[in-house]
């Protein structure tokens, strides 16, 4: 944990200095957005419509951190510093993740309250405990999955188009049931806690793709 927890601070130092992913994140999600207010051609709207609309804008933001996750160490040579330190090849795996977590946390910080004020008709506030539960969740989906595919996809030329392809596929569970979960949530008279079932299957989906991607990161940091 204590190699995790330098390389973790180097990623986040390093955002702090040069603010290249987290703004871009958030620059993309408003323009997701306003795209879908004006696009929709609706003043307000609510339920899983959108719930949809905001699971795919959250998707797109995230989807640009996660293709910018590794270039750092393929351009300034911090895989093979890596490997050669004799250290736990999974604390990467762990760093990585954490820190796609956290830029996620700070995307849905900005995020959710522009949704609200763009397009969502009911109120945000008794939503909120449980978008935060969901929110959560399919954030440690995406930060694992998205470490996975961005160290597959930095070791090609076109890593930009790669990383979308593999990821988008591993990532249809956890977007569906956050959309389904989040619905309910942000109907008119939505309910006051988000689906058991749909929680549940995120909690699965987040431990099999964690075990999942423990047990093949190695080979992918040797390759």
């Amino acid at each position: 944990m204590r190699t995790a927890m330098v390389l973790l601070g180097k990623d986040l130092r390093l955002e702090m200095r040069t603010l290249e992913t987290v703004p871009a994140m958030v620059l993309l999600a408003l323009v997701t957005f306003v795209i879908f207010h004006f696009g929709l051609d609706r003043d307000a709207i609510d339920g899983q419509l959108a719930a949809g609309v905001l699971t795919v804008s959250l998707l797109f933001s995230a989807m640009l951190g996660i293709n910018r996750l590794f270039v750092s160490e393929r351009e300034q040579g911090g895989f093979d510093a890596f490997l050669l330190a004799p250290v736990d090849r999974s604390a990467m795996l762990v760093a990585k993740s954490a820190a796609m977590f956290a830029f996620l946390v700070v995307l849905e910080v900005i995020a959710l309250p522009a949704f609200a004020l763009l397009l969502l008709g009911p109120p945000l506030g008794p939503a909120l405990p449980g978008m935060i539960l969901i929110l959560l969740l399919v954030n440690l989906g995406l930060s694992v999955i998205g470490t996975l595919v961005s160290a597959i996809a930095v070791h090609t030329r076109a890593r930009d188009l790669i990383g979308p392809i593999i990821g988008l596929p591993l990532l249809i569970p956890a977007l569906i049931a956050t959309a389904r979960a989040a619905g309910p949530l942000l109907s008119v008279h939505g309910a006051s806690s988000p689906s058991g079932r749909w929680l549940l299957i995120l909690a699965l989906y987040d431990l099999v793709f964690a075990l999942l991607a423990y047990a093949v990161f190695d080979f992918l940091l040797e390759d």
